[in-house]
């Protein structure tokens, strides 16, 4: 090659990648243009971005739920633009749907399915079988949407609870031995207030699960049953998390009976009322509560619900005072849960020295959910109390 050949083709060398450039500079601002025009969520500027990059499908899928007048069309075009778009099937699906032509309807959702074999197309299926009233088909594909791993299970559950409120039904229908399936059924059951299918759930959670995933709705679901007063129930599910060491607990009543172990957040274990007159405190010592002659004249120290069997039973427990006169009110109580109606009340608590007590009440036939009170109230004629109060045990006999 000679020097004026060499010369014209390093010219034309650097016209061209000098050309590349400017084309790649404006593809790159193009593409940035129309994406920030997408982003602006308005009609018009989702139409400015077609005209940039008119084969942007998802531009013609946001733009049919703006522009209703041509929904079918801008879908039709994003499907032409992607025939992988289920999103766009499913829609069109919808549409054909609503102008009462089922059997388009249908073969579209299929076709999605076709596509994308998801949670979502199933779910999709699901609807539409619920909506054309065809009960067989519906639970087919609910059981289908149920098999695929979704964090949107309460959706499908409401679906079916709309098909048939039955939470039998529901269950056998579409509940596997998958826990997070389980997990959030016992979710949706508890907020539709369906505790005795909770607590079945729950059963068949427990063999399943993971105690550091599915403790806290357990814990739940007990507590609820608990507020219902269904107290076999809660302390029978309470009974197989300490049984499957899920938790650390007693199966004998009353737990955590040297208040030695952090109270769990259930009602079958200890509630400490935090106050600014009363210090309550768990440890290797007992149960120790400061009064500093602040506190309520009435004041729960601490709380736990039991279940016992009707008939006579015994309260153990040993404790010390400091700086507590008797018959200042500090005493514990047997009541009914959900009332006030006291079935026992100890003697007054007051020992400078460690004091092991008792009392003796019955359970009558029809009250087998109680709760456990060591309760301060103040006497007539007494001071608010200044000291500490140390329980070691307590315990049902």
């Amino acid at each position: 090659m000679t020097k004026p050949q060499a010369r014209i083709f390093s010219i034309v060398s650097r016209v061209l990648v000098s050309a590349i450039c400017c084309v790649g500079i404006w593809s790159s601002w193009k593409l940035a243009r129309a994406d920030y025009l997408f982003n602006q969520r308005t009609e018009d500027s989702i139409r400015a971005a077609i005209q940039l990059e008119p084969d942007a499908w998802r531009y013609y899928m946001v733009l049919s739920q703006i522009d209703s007048a041509h929904e079918e069309q801008l879908l039709m075009r994003s499907l032409q633009l992607n025939s992988y778009n289920a999103a766009a099937n499913i829609e069109l699906g919808l549409y054909a749907e609503s102008g009462g032509d089922y059997v388009r309807a249908e073969k579209l959702l299929v076709e999605a399915f076709a596509i994308d074999r998801t949670f979502v197309t199933r779910w999709a299926l699901a609807n539409f079988y619920l909506r054309r009233g065809n009960e067989p088909a519906f639970w087919q594909w609910a059981r289908s949407a149920a098999s695929m791993p979704s964090d949107r299970m309460g959706a499908l559950f409401e679906l079916c609870w709309r098909e048939s409120p039955d939470p039998d039904k529901i269950s056998a229908a579409i509940l596997s031995d998958n826990p997070g399936l389980i997990h959030q059924y016992i979710d949706f059951l508890l907020t539709k207030n369906q505790l005795t299918a909770a607590a079945s759930a729950a059963h068949r959670l427990i063999p399943l699960g993971n105690p550091v995933i599915d403790t806290p709705v357990l814990l739940t679901t007990v507590n609820r049953l608990v507020a219902a007063k269904e107290g076999p129930a809660a302390a029978g599910l309470w009974r197989e998390l300490i049984s499957a060491r899920w938790v650390q607990g007693d199966l004998a009543v009353v737990n955590n009976p040297r208040f030695d172990r952090d109270p769990l957040p259930v009602d079958f274990d200890w509630f400490l009322p935090a106050n600014d007159g009363v210090n309550s405190e768990t440890g290797s010592a007992g149960l120790v509560a400061d009064f500093n002659g602040s506190e309520p004249e009435s004041w729960v120290i601490a709380s736990q619900s039991i279940v016992l069997s009707p008939g006579p039973h015994t309260l153990q427990y040993s404790y010390r005072t400091s700086q507590i006169a008797p018959g200042t009110g500090l005493r514990w109580q047997i009541v009914a849960a959900g009332t006030d109606s006291s079935l026992a009340n100890s003697a007054d608590l007051a020992s400078d020295t460690l004091r092991n007590d008792s009392m003796t009440f019955t359970v009558p036939q029809d009250a087998p959910l109680l709760r456990l009170l060591l309760t301060y109230q103040r006497t007539l004629g007494t001071t608010r109390i200044s000291g500490r109060l140390v329980v070691q045990s307590v315990q049902v006999q």
